[in-house]
């Protein structure tokens, strides 16, 4: 009898859930809604979470009969409390049997995606931003990650934040003149830089707002601006720090390791890869940058087939890659 596995990549836009079998065979993909609870709340995450499930279920003609194992990587999933919500909503919707559940943050699925299951660490610089990894001992560790106020440092967000405070000084005279000035106007809908106050504090601006700023820094680099390039610099050095950490913590430091990477940040091209390798090799100079094998929502179901004994040969590596491509 054929076993069927779940993985459940669970984010504050979209939740998408991916069904395979136990050779690693792709069977379907199914979205949802947002599922971060911090954000939309649990009765919204449950919500989410079945309506992704229920796409996947019918795309592969399956009843509502449970998994063989599910694995719920959702974020916003950091402590004990937020572990056992999960799990309840995963019971709530008797995805699997008690035993067969496993729940923990994105985090944790975008490195057993990125590399295919292998031990090693991860970079995800998106939005936001946080390191993770875990040795061949099964330790573990996070740097970084902890939301905008405070952290998220290398993110798109925390870029497009250094964009404005950028834009601000160089009115002042406090820098020199940059083209951020000009793309920050522009992005804001504003003419008179004075106005900025009334349109940040008055009228308001969502986070995905400010990290849609990124792209406009990237460019800006790109086209040789002193001040955006700085930041681009500063934002890979920040995040290098994050990595740094994480090997420390797990043993990485002395020996070769791997750190996948995941985001949009990566996409910026050499302006941002360039200084993020470099400031990585300057500590650790074995580590290998690669990009993410496979998506977070197939090392969610990586995990689910490692819950129940199974180990991810080259055969089944096979098969999620070509799942991958089947998702894409």
């Amino acid at each position: 009898m054929t076993q069927l596995f779940l993985g459940i990549d669970g984010g504050g836009t979209k939740t998408q859930a991916v069904i395979v079998d136990e050779h690693g065979r792709f069977q379907s993909t199914g979205l949802g809604g947002p599922s971060n609870y911090d954000d939309v709340g649990v009765p919204a995450t449950q919500a989410s979470v079945a309506q992704a499930v229920t796409a996947a279920r019918q795309a592969a003609h399956l009843t509502d009969e449970p998994f063989t194992a599910v694995f719920l990587g959702m974020a916003g999933v950091v402590s004990a409390t937020d572990r056992a919500i999960i799990t309840q909503i995963a019971r709530n919707l008797n995805l699997a049997a008690p035993e067969a559940i496993g729940v923990d943050h994105d985090c944790r699925i975008a490195l057993a995606g990125g590399l295919s299951g292998r031990p090693g660490m991860v970079q995800i610089a998106g939005t936001g931003s946080s390191t993770f990894g875990i040795n061949a001992a099964g330790a573990s560790w996070r740097a970084g990650g902890w939301g905008q106020l405070i952290s998220d440092e290398g993110s798109g967000y925390w870029l497009g934040v250094q964009a404005l405070q950028a834009a601000v000084r160089a009115y002042d005279g406090r820098l020199p003149y940059t083209l951020l000035l000009d793309q920050v106007k522009e992005h804001l809908a504003i003419t008179d830089m004075n106005d900025i106050m009334h349109r940040l504090y008055s009228d308001g601006i969502a986070r995905s707002e400010i990290a849609a700023l990124s792209p406009l820094v990237i460019a800006t680099a790109q086209a040789g601006d002193h001040t955006a390039c700085n930041l681009l610099q500063q934002g890979a050095s920040l995040l290098a720090d994050c990595v740094v950490a994480v090997a420390n913590k797990l043993g990485f430091a002395d020996g070769t390791s791997e750190l996948a990477l995941v985001g949009g940040m990566f996409k910026a091209g050499v302006v941002f890869e360039r200084p993020f390798q470099e400031a990585v090799a300057a500590h650790l100079p074995h580590c290998q940058l690669i990009p993410a094998e496979l998506p977070p929502v197939l090392g969610a179901a990586v995990l689910a087939l490692q819950s129940s004994g199974i180990t991810v040969n080259q055969t089944i590596s096979q098969q999620l890659h070509q799942a991958a491509e089947q998702i894409a």
